[in-house]
């Protein structure tokens, strides 16, 4: 199989990338801000190759700056039309969107709307000019990985090792579904045999975020826990129902405190590479 990814350099993409080549698939294209490339110039890009499959995993999803400056999202939305409209340029029969798992909640905010429109545009390019589509909606992807995007479990262990706070910005009940980047690739692997549907990957249970402060200031053995008031439009329980993909097979297979054992020594053993490429939190 042939493909195009965007987003490579990522935390799901670096893991996802790997699977496919070492599966015998080609990356045709690459297309990576961290690589010096940019969605936005894919009407520049001349493929010479035959594609099979559009990957797109590129996107802005820090939320809590998206909310204090709406206009960044739109960058995700034109960058999510230059991804359709390639595929149809380009006669790529397949698009694997990655949406996101906050668009089943009823909270809403420019990061949800984007994601919701990205979905409605794969559906209009599918019934309009035959593209095929899969929809992902992942939730709290977190791994072994310098994550430049600085998702909550990147912060959080970072903070802790430095023995600084782990700062809850939500409900002191508030819950997420986890899932480790591992499972994630797996159920997109599946995901991806299936044609012009949707389906929600993750661990299929919350866990308070509480709980995953005080795991991962046990594993450091210092950081300490403040709760802060709750960001705006911001989910504060998050648990999705992956009945559809486990249909097909997939199952979470590393549970929550594994996968954070993993991640943190990972982070513990790397902190110096870590601390080169960028400021710590």
């Amino acid at each position: 199989m042939n493909f195009v990814m965007t987003g490579h350099k990522g935390l799901v993409g670096t893991f996802l990338l790997e699977k496919l080549i070492s599966q015998g698939h080609k990356p045709v294209l690459l297309v990576d801000l961290r690589d010096g490339t940019n969605v936005l110039d894919l009407d520049k890009v001349k493929l010479t190759e035959k594609v099979d499959v559009f990957i797109h995993l590129a996107f802005f999803s820090k939320i809590s700056k998206i909310i204090s400056d709406p206009l960044i999202t739109f960058n995700n939305s034109r960058a999510m039309e230059k991804a359709v409209e390639f595929c149809r340029v380009n006669k790529i029969p397949k698009i694997v969107y990655t949406s996101s798992s906050r668009v089943v909640s009823k909270e809403k905010n420019p990061y949800t709307a984007s994601k919701i429109y990205g979905e409605e545009l794969v559906k209009a390019y599918s019934q309009c000019y035959g593209i095929d589509y899969v929809i992902i909606r992942p939730s709290t992807v977190y791994g072994p990985f310098n994550d430049l995007t600085s998702r909550l479990t990147d912060v959080f262990i970072l903070n802790a090792l430095n023995d600084g706070e782990l700062q809850i910005t939500r409900e002191k009940d508030s819950d997420l579904d986890f899932t480790y980047v591992e499972d994630l690739v797996r159920g997109i692997l599946i995901a991806m045999d299936q044609k012009n549907d949707d389906f929600n990957i993750s661990s299929g249970s919350s866990t308070k975020i509480s709980y995953v402060a005080d795991l991962i200031i046990k594993l450091a053995g210092k950081g300490r826990k403040v709760f802060l008031q709750p960001e705006i439009t911001q989910p504060q329980h998050i648990s999705l129902d992956i009945s559809k993909i486990k249909k097909l097979g997939y199952a979470p297979q590393v549970s929550l405190d594994e996968g954070m054992k993993r991640t943190f020594d990972w982070y513990k053993a790397h902190l110096d590479e870590i601390k080169s490429t960028r400021k710590t939190p």
